[in-house]
């Protein structure tokens, strides 16, 4: 049983519950992204961006100047950048990066020169496909790791500290942290290298939002309407999904108006569109794409 506070539930008792099942997909999904970086990307010369992309440029640098005389493996290199950071975020935040951030910084530097020896070489002759499925694997893998609210360091560490000190937004310091990567890319691999690089990022971040948000199967329809009431009537009794009544006003008109809001899965939007249509042509109807819907018609809401 959850906990309750005045009759509801405590959210504290509810991520407590998710504590196990965070770090069974954390794990997964660190194996995941492990493997695909030993398969894929870091034996073709791929550079992803992040710290795993930073640290396979100076892996193929330091062992060419050398002469394979000195090899410095991915995952050590990953792990004492991610220490590194760490220490100075903790510095200057202080102990606001929790167990999960550590474990995932820690397991994914272990995974990636554990897995190594065992992991054969795929794509090595098609730069294309070694993009394509390394890219998707480890955006699986690290969707899997932020869907368990943990992460593996990095990046976003940089990008959080930096976030305080210029007009950037998180996000847009990522990218730019990416871009330092992929140009460190082409000075030591070459530009088309480099290029393959930066589309395995992009693959990475589209196939994570997927994980995420999940696929976009569900519409949502805004109709705005004289005859609301009956257009209402309609969907609860035509297409069996529900509806809710909004409060609206039209500003050039001034005229109140009720905005009928409902959302009906992609094979419905059709009957839809020809039952709005049928009661009343000159309504305005917004459609608009949703990642995920949850409750009664849909997905149960799973804790």
């Amino acid at each position: 049983m959850m906990k309750r506070v005045l009759g509801r539930v405590d959210p504290r008792a509810v991520l407590k519950h998710r504590r196990v099942r965070d770090y069974v997909l954390m794990t997964l999904g660190v194996v995941i992204t492990a493997w695909a970086l030993d398969a894929f990307l870091i034996p073709n010369k791929l550079a992803a961006g992040g710290v795993s992309g930073l640290a396979t440029v100076f892996y193929y640098v330091i062992r060419d100047a050398t002469d394979g005389a000195i090899l410095l493996p991915v995952g050590v290199q990953m792990l004492v950048m991610n220490v590194g950071l760490l220490a100075v975020a903790i510095r200057v935040r202080g102990w606001r990066y929790g167990a999960k951030t550590i474990y995932g910084m820690v397991a994914l530097s272990v995974a990636i020169d554990v897995l190594a020896p065992f992991t054969p070489h795929l794509a090595a002759h098609d730069q294309l496909l070694a993009v394509l499925y390394g890219g998707a694997l480890t955006g699986i893998g690290m969707g899997l790791v932020f869907k368990a609210r943990g992460n593996t360091g990095g990046t976003d560490i940089i990008a959080q500290l930096l976030s305080d000190k210029v007009n950037l937004s998180v996000g847009q310091l990522m990218l730019l942290a990416d871009a330092v990567v992929t140009g460190a890319a082409a000075l030591a691999f070459g530009p088309d290298l480099a290029l393959y690089g930066a589309v395995a990022v992009f693959i990475n971040g589209s196939v994570i939002d997927v994980v995420q948000q999940g696929l976009t199967v569900d519409k949502a329809a805004y109709v705005i309407s004289a005859q609301s009431q009956r257009i209402a009537d309609a969907i609860l009794n035509g297409l069996g999904r529900g509806a809710t009544g909004l409060a609206g006003r039209g500003l050039y008109s001034g005229e109140e108006r009720e905005v009928v809001f409902t959302v009906v899965s992609r094979k419905e939007l059709d009957a839809l569109k020809a039952i709005v249509h049928a009661v009343d042509p000159a309504a305005f109807l917004i459609i608009s794409d949703v990642h995920e819907a949850l409750g009664e018609g849909f997905k149960e809401i799973g804790v």
